[in-house]
């Protein structure tokens, strides 16, 4: 018998998944479900055992989908026992600093955070909720986005407001931490010693933020207080003036659930294109509207870039992941030509290859491109739990 770790990342619309084998992680097999809640949901798998878990689509929703991979492992999969399951969750607030065994009371404090991050934080708790039902024995693991930015200085982390603000939890976390813990670790293997200098990794998806690390932790990031902040995004603003938000309520009679569904779901590339939040169909469209989103995405990463190196004191290292940053070479080589005055130059044909190292040999900065693994980042956490 195998003993085996279930990770579930879950996502506005996808719920992505690995199975790891205790206690090395070999990877068993890993996979997703896109279009959740709609008929073009379908399942994706790879990996040594992804053929056990066939072709049937999953039904339902995210936690429809969490019972129904319980139920496809123990089914089609006979010699794996699951140990544990491990969660993605987005916000884990003050409360949570380190990854931790769910009980009732963990998820009582997690539902609290639902406001900080209504996009991600009600899917993931839903999960565990299903994992829970499906399977009540089995122990649950949460590790959370948040948490490696509370290595950030204080003035990094705060907002100018009032004392008793801060001290309410009114600060900024910052997100997409599970993604930079991973790159952070294996860092050193694509740039060597520089990997402890001053770094900025690019996490650009769907939903996109920077993290500036020294010593590889991180000092600084995009996101703040929600992961509204920062970057222009899929269907996200990034960061606006807070006077928007107060005009649109105040002067154009919005209410505030329609400014949030303006600012989460209809802005970002999808608002400023009116084609698609999807940047794969903004380059193959090219009409003037999507070189406007795809500029403005660029432009503003390039701005935000230029901020952490501020903060770090200069650059040494730019890393792209996620699936714009490992995927795009036409939306990095527009990024890296507005920071170019940092030292940063790309080769061509490496960049245009998706090559590890996309920087010109000899120029101040290095720039890669390297792949994150989330669930990986997850799967440790739960076996040094578990052990």
């Amino acid at each position: 018998m195998t003993r085996a770790v279930l990770v579930l990342n879950v996502g506005s619309s996808s719920v992505k998944f690995a199975l790891h084998a205790m206690p090395a992680l070999t990877l068993l097999c890993r996979g997703s479900v896109d279009a959740i809640g709609t008929e073009r949901a379908r399942l994706r798998a790879s990996g040594p055992r992804a053929g056990d878990l066939g072709d049937v689509d999953p039904p339902g929703e995210h936690a429809a989908v969490a019972e129904w991979l319980l139920g496809r492992i123990a089914a089609t999969m006979p010699d794996i026992e699951l140990v544990a399951a491990g969660h993605r969750v987005v916000h884990g607030g003050t409360a949570f600093a380190d990854p931790v065994r769910l009980d009732a009371g963990a998820l009582e404090t997690l539902e609290g955070f639902v406001p900080l991050a209504p996009s991600h934080q009600p899917a993931n708790l839903a999960a565990i909720r299903a994992v829970a039902r499906a399977a009540p024995a089995l122990p649950q693991f949460a590790c959370f986005d948040t948490a490696f930015h509370r290595t950030q200085p204080a003035r990094a982390q705060a907002y100018a407001l009032p004392h008793a603000m801060t001290d309410a939890g009114i600060v900024r976390y910052g997100f997409h931490g599970l993604s930079y813990e991973y790159l952070a670790g294996v860092l050193p293997e694509f740039a060597g010693a520089r990997a402890d200098g001053r770094v900025v990794i690019a996490h650009l998806g769907h939903g996109a933020s920077l993290c500036a690390l020294r010593e590889r932790r991180s000092i600084a990031t995009t996101m703040g207080f929600t992961a509204l902040d920062g970057l222009v995004m899929g269907t996200r603003c990034g960061a606006i003036d807070p006077g928007v938000v107060l005009y649109l309520i105040e002067q154009k009679g919005m209410t505030a659930a329609a400014v949030s569904d303006l600012l989460y779901n209809r802005s970002g590339l999808l608002g400023i294109s009116g084609i698609s939040d999807d940047l794969r169909a903004l380059e193959a469209d090219g009409s003037p509207r999507a070189e406007t989103a795809m500029d403005l995405f660029a432009y503003r990463a390039a701005r935000e870039i230029g901020s952490l190196a501020a903060a770090l004191g200069g650059l040494d290292v730019l890393v792209f992941s996620a699936g714009i940053g490992e995927r795009s070479s036409a939306m990095r080589a527009r990024i890296c030509a507005y920071s170019a005055w940092l030292g940063i130059a790309l080769d061509a044909d490496a960049n245009a290859a998706n090559a590890p190292r996309i920087g010109t040999a000899g120029a101040p900065v290095d720039v890669f491109v390297i792949p994150t693994d989330e669930e990986l980042a997850i799967a440790r956490s739960v076996r040094t739990l578990l052990s």
